[in-house]
């Protein structure tokens, strides 16, 4: 990875293919490049929810994520390589266990709204599923190791965990589903 663009135009991707890291070139609906594409716009949703007003333990880890996720887009970029190691797994469940011991345990199932961030939170955690459907996708047809698939389940746990936090920052809370089922219930 030691090539860095210094064109950004290049038109060579004007016949459908695009280069990987590599220098192997695939078409640019290739499942490779869908899930390098739906990481890549993971981490262009956690800059945005970066430019929100967040605790600094959060906005600290948010940061490592970017950079790991661009870790795991250059792993996608390059079959066969690693860059995202087994301890950016183990962050995110520390991360996880840490927020979400400070929660009230959820009695219903809750909707992604409430602050910008907290619903921006929502939006990078379902960005997170699919990059991790993306990469799923892949490696049943490809050889992919098993780090960038439970990075990115674990991210999106914890986005769903980091939104609840958010939205209890100044005094808020959940916004919860109302059920028409257990509305009848009560």
């Amino acid at each position: 990875m030691a090539n860095r663009l210094t064109q950004i135009a290049t038109r060579t991707g004007d016949d459908g293919t695009t280069g990987l890291g590599d220098n192997t070139r695939v078409h640019k609906h290739h499942l490779r490049v869908q899930a390098m594409g739906d990481v890549d716009e993971l981490n262009s949703h956690l800059g945005l929810l970066l430019c929100e007003t967040l605790p600094g333990d959060v906005r600290e880890l948010l940061i490592d994520v970017q950079h790991q996720l661009f870790n795991l887009g250059g792993e996608l970029s390059i079959p066969g390589f690693e860059l995202l190691k087994e301890e950016a797994v183990l962050q995110l469940d520390q991360a996880l266990a840490t927020h979400n011991a400070a929660l009230p345990r959820l009695q219903e199932f809750i909707l992604p709204a409430g602050t910008r961030a907290a619903a921006q939170a929502h939006v990078c955690r379902t960005v997170a599923r699919r990059a991790e459907r993306a990469v799923v996708a892949l490696g049943a047809q490809e050889a992919v190791r098993e780090a960038p698939r439970h990075y990115l389940n674990r991210l999106s746990d914890l986005m769903f965990v980091l939104a609840r936090v958010l939205n209890r920052m100044d005094g808020g809370d959940d916004v919860y589903w109302k059920s028409a089922r257990l509305a009848q219930a009560e």
